[in-house]
């Protein structure tokens, strides 16, 4: 028998959708994927994470009593960094979604989301860090169109030629070891590369870097 190897907790006050969850999980990943415990709220949620009980990923709402998604979010990021957070909701508004993601949630699906796409995204977010659909990445590009900040022509006139090709991987399914070797660096001239364009771009992750390079054309998509 195929041991799980994704740990998940389900967060949502509706027990049916739930429950409905679960089966949908179930369904799609062939028992790949472990249900630690469910909870109805953050606050609930907080009762049930301990040092030993761990979710890879924890699913999610955000409209929520006592503790919605926005402040489950916020508390997880302070005392459990390591869980990844995969959004369910049928909130679509531009504010929340960006809400979200920058509070550094991982994924965003609406709860119509079909089961071939929810063990995708599981997938994705286990093994890759993310998964970001063409709705969530275009309103990332919109937000980006409308923010003034560090992302002028300027910007990019000044990158280095490892600068731009390291931003062309960011594009790519390749890790970031996989881009030391394609570019004959080291992984730490990588790490060191990623944390300056971070401060000078104005991102705080892989995403912000690959939208960079897609919105000023270093990539043809």
């Amino acid at each position: 028998m195929q041991t799980p190897f994704i740990k998940v907790a389900l967060v949502d006050d509706h027990q049916l959708f739930r429950k409905g969850l679960v089966s949908l999980i179930k369904l799609s990943t062939n028992d790949t994927v472990s249900i630690l415990f469910e909870a109805g709220n953050g606050n609930e949620l907080r009762k049930k994470l301990d040092a030993d009980v761990q979710p890879d990923i924890i699913i999610m709402d955000i409209n929520m009593p006592e503790m919605d998604g926005f402040q489950s979010v916020i508390w997880l990021k302070e005392h459990f960094p390591f869980i990844k957070v995969l959004i369910v909701s049928m909130i679509n508004k531009e504010e929340s979604i960006l809400k979200m993601l920058k509070l550094g949630v991982k994924g965003y699906l609406s709860k119509d989301v079909e089961p071939k796409e929810l063990a995708e995204a599981l997938n994705s977010i286990a093994n890759k860090g993310y998964y970001y659909t063409d709705f969530i990445t275009g309103k990332l590009i919109h937000s980006l169109n409308n923010e003034h900040i560090n992302t002028s022509d300027t910007l990019v006139d000044e990158l280095s030629e490892r600068e731009r090709e390291f931003l062309k991987l960011t594009c790519t399914d390749l890790t970031y070891n996989e881009m030391a070797t394609k570019l004959y660096v080291s992984p730490k001239t990588i790490d060191g590369c990623r944390a300056v364009l971070f401060e000078r771009l104005g991102v705080k992750n892989r995403v912000g870097l690959a939208l960079f390079a897609v919105k000023h054309k270093l990539v043809e998509l």
